[in-house]
């Protein structure tokens, strides 16, 4: 058996390490699948990327500055999500725009400062995420995060609908979409945080992005795509987890390996039925 197998199933190990490293993920994955919906239906879908690269840049600097580096990205990156949406609404400036220019700005600035405090290899984790170090904290918070988004979900599914579909038919029916917007921009900050300790900066908004259209493929409604999205997204992180552990890959980068996968063959499975 693997030598890394034969670890993962140590009694210890498994439960200090793989267990809250597997709780955690899955409850990350649920959050971002499940939020990509109604970010990629907006097409707002590179709000990820844009605040994994900001929460990046809020990390290293406060690594370098010895502060609880999640109790500095959260806020830095809450702040960032309000700033790009309010742009987005008033047309100030693009969101594609606002977006590349936040986040490169802060990665930018990330980098800088880690390397001139010669940390780079002690922020580089943050980067390319480091899931089985993910503390206890983390793993805590991902599943609040999971519990709050899956409750939203089923209670305001109606208007969450009718926020992603049309803002301006939601606001005639006395729905605040500005207020949902906000909710949905912090929720959104929080995961993104979370899943750079999984996925890293890099890799993070492929967890928002891919099993959504990957179930856009196949479902027609917007319920179905919701509760595919989290289906594939959390066979994705486990399937990519064992072959992480099995073939000592990256874990990260194994799981946007399926999740790619997934999608490759659901885009079959569209066509062969559009056909039929």
């Amino acid at each position: 058996m693997n030598e890394n197998l034969k670890l993962m199933f140590e009694p210890e190990f498994f439960r200090a390490i793989i267990f809250p490293a597997l709780i955690g993920g899955i409850a990350v994955t649920i959050c971002a699948s499940l939020l990509g919906v109604t970010l990629v239906l907006k097409k707002y879908s590179m709000i990820g990327d844009g605040l994994s690269h900001i929460g990046y840049g809020a990390l290293s600097v406060a690594s370098v500055m010895n502060l609880a580096p999640l109790k500095v990205a959260l806020p830095v990156v809450i702040i960032s999500a309000f700033i790009l949406l309010r742009l987005n609404e008033n047309n100030k400036l693009h969101g594609d725009s606002a977006i590349a220019l936040f986040s490169t700005t802060a990665l930018s600035i990330g980098i800088l400062v880690s390397s001139k405090a010669g940390m780079t290899n002690d922020v580089s984790h943050y980067m390319f995420g480091s899931i089985l170090a993910m503390s206890k904290e983390d793993v805590i918070i991902s599943v609040a995060m999971s519990i709050i988004v899956i409750l939203a979900f089923i209670f305001l599914y109606n208007r969450i609908f009718s926020v992603t579909f049309d803002e301006n038919f939601a606001k005639a029916t006395g729905v605040n979409a500005g207020v949902y917007n906000m909710i949905f921009a912090v929720l959104t900050a929080v995961t993104v945080v979370l899943g750079m300790m999984m996925m890293g900066s890099l890799l993070i908004s492929s967890l928002i992005v891919i099993p959504s259209l990957t179930a856009m493929r196949v479902c027609k409604s917007f319920r179905g795509v919701v509760i595919i999205s989290a289906l594939i997204s959390v066979t994705s992180f486990l399937i990519g987890m064992f072959m992480s552990l099995l073939m000592n890959t990256t874990p990260g980068a194994s799981i946007v390996i399926v999740n790619a996968v997934f999608f490759i063959i659901f885009s079959i499975i569209g066509k062969l039925t559009v056909r039929n």
